[in-house]
């Protein structure tokens, strides 16, 4: 119980008072752990982040595998884009469903100035500022007539204006400029098929052309990308944005120029997409529509979310999980790794208090999975595939455990039909847990989880590009429940 007085307690949320109760604890108690998270906490952003760059900058020293420093410079590409849209959306708080439209547009600039499109082969130092500029005039045109609307509304007109922008993309192959008077109608995207042969960077006589040498150059612009948020955020810009966020009817009345500072938040956001944009078209050396459609503003909109809207560590945090997690969930072996050695402490973790019940969950799922693996087999064993014909185990350290699952768990030779039929009724069976308490709960609970696990080896192992969404909105919706303000978001709790 609190020795505070009554009216210090008053309005105090009382997720606050034990978290305020327990790091006191910890500090009393002069726990490791506690003075590590609080030193970390008191350490300057600038040089956490120089710490994290020498960190990676020593990256290439260890993998030499190109497929690995590829997906590196993906990870640093999404941390750009990231902390861009963390500008919009996390400090001025508005819903932009276009951005993704300025990172194409910035792309689509450099091919056509740097290829043989229009056989124009303009310099990177030149073309750099003139897509800034340019991206952030759009954002600031976008953002002009969408400032009398806010939430659903200017989510709504920012989507059409990106659904716009790829229509163009798909579109802009056949233009027929009557004034021109020319034979054929003009290309000017390639359309479906995109803009090839796009020029490498070069800079001071020396031509990027490695992944390593991308993965430096995004390196850089990673450093230089956060600073600028991290400056703005720390200024009087970023304190206002977010009074916008909060209540933007009580900054504009503090004297708060709501319009311009929205503008300028489309504006930074739009040109730092615009130069992530660039960097992608260089590296790749094309630019396709598809790299562009809709499901890279969801992934973007994960990140933010993961991490922690508003935090420039929550953007960083949630696009190293979210673009690493889908290149391990590749790998079949890795993936089944990930997902028992998630499920497994996630199982006894809910029986803190009694942790025999966490264990005894775990055991009635084994002893169910035999039953079944017993019993169906011998009743009708051409339904089923042989565990060595269903899934071939690579040499490592772990191979015995994978063999051990292969044995235990069933592999139907419809794996299509019955494991869509699976997933339903793990989806019931595990609603059925949430609306049940006490020993029903645990019950239903053993069938809800070898369901899951039936379901994540039979189809989701085989199909990544829908395990990857799938784990994209789990990681979601169980954030959403446990931890409402992200990873490193800070809950808002009214006080006196």
């Amino acid at each position: 119980m609190s020795t505070k007085p009554d009216w210090e307690q008053f309005g105090k949320d009382e997720w606050a008072a034990r978290e305020e109760a327990r790091l006191r604890e910890a500090e009393a108690a002069g726990r490791l752990s506690f003075r590590l998270r609080r030193a970390w906490k008191d350490m300057d952003s600038r040089l956490k982040m120089l710490l994290a760059l020498a960190v990676a900058s020593t990256l290439p020293l260890f993998v030499h595998n190109p497929y690995h420093m590829r997906v590196a410079g993906i990870v640093g590409l999404y941390i750009m884009l990231s902390l861009g849209l963390n500008v919009v959306a996390g400090f001025a708080g508005l819903l932009d469903l276009g951005y993704v439209a300025f990172y194409s547009l910035g792309a689509y600039a450099y091919a056509l100035l740097a290829s043989p499109q229009f056989h124009q082969h303009w310099p990177f130092w030149l073309i750099l500022p003139l897509v800034i500029f340019v991206t952030a005039l759009f954002g600031f045109l976008l953002g002009s007539p969408s400032m009398r609307l806010r939430g659903d509304y200017l989510a709504v007109v920012t989507l059409g204006f990106g659904q716009i922008a790829g229509l163009l993309l798909l579109n802009l192959d056949r233009v027929r400029l009557p004034f021109l008077h020319l034979e054929k109608p003009l290309n000017i995207t390639g359309g479906p098929n995109g803009i090839i042969n796009v020029d490498d960077i070069r800079i001071l006589g020396y031509t990027v052309e490695t992944a390593t040498g991308y993965y430096y150059l995004i390196l850089l612009f990673v450093a230089l990308v956060f600073l600028v948020v991290f400056h703005l955020d720390c200024s009087r810009i970023g304190r206002a944005w977010r009074a916008i966020r909060e209540d933007e009817l009580a900054a504009q009345t503090m004297g708060v120029d709501t319009r311009r500072l929205k503008l300028l938040a489309f504006s930074v956001g739009a040109s730092i997409a615009g130069t992530a944009g660039v960097l992608f078209a260089a590296w790749q050396g094309a630019v396709f529509p598809s790299n562009f459609d809709v499901t890279i503003l969801i992934i973007l909109y994960s990140m933010v979310v993961l991490g922690g809207v508003g935090s420039i560590w929550g953007a960083v945090s949630g696009a190293l999980i979210l673009s690493i997690l889908p290149e391990l969930l590749r790998s079949p072996e890795v993936a089944r790794l990930m997902f028992y050695g998630a499920l497994i402490p996630a199982v006894i973790g809910l029986s803190r208090r009694a942790k025999m019940r966490g264990l005894a969950l775990l055991g009635g799922v084994g002893v169910l999975g035999m039953a079944l693996k017993v019993t169906l087999t011998a009743l009708r064993p051409e339904w089923f595939l042989q565990p060595e014909l269903k899934l071939s185990v690579a040499r490592s350290t772990f191979a015995p455990l994978m063999r051990a699952l292969n044995w235990w768990m069933l592999f139907p030779r419809d794996s299509r039909g019955i494991g869509n039929a699976a997933f339903v009724l793990a989806l019931f069976l595990l609603l059925g847990v949430l609306r049940l308490k006490g020993t029903g709960q645990y019950v239903l609970l053993v069938p809800g989880l070898y369901t899951l696990a039936f379901v994540w080896e039979t189809r989701l192992v085989e199909e990544p590009s829908v395990t990857r969404m799938l784990i994209f909105g789990v990681l979601l919706v169980l954030m959403m429940n446990y931890r409402p303000q992200g990873l490193f978001g800070q809950r808002w709790v009214q006080r006196l």
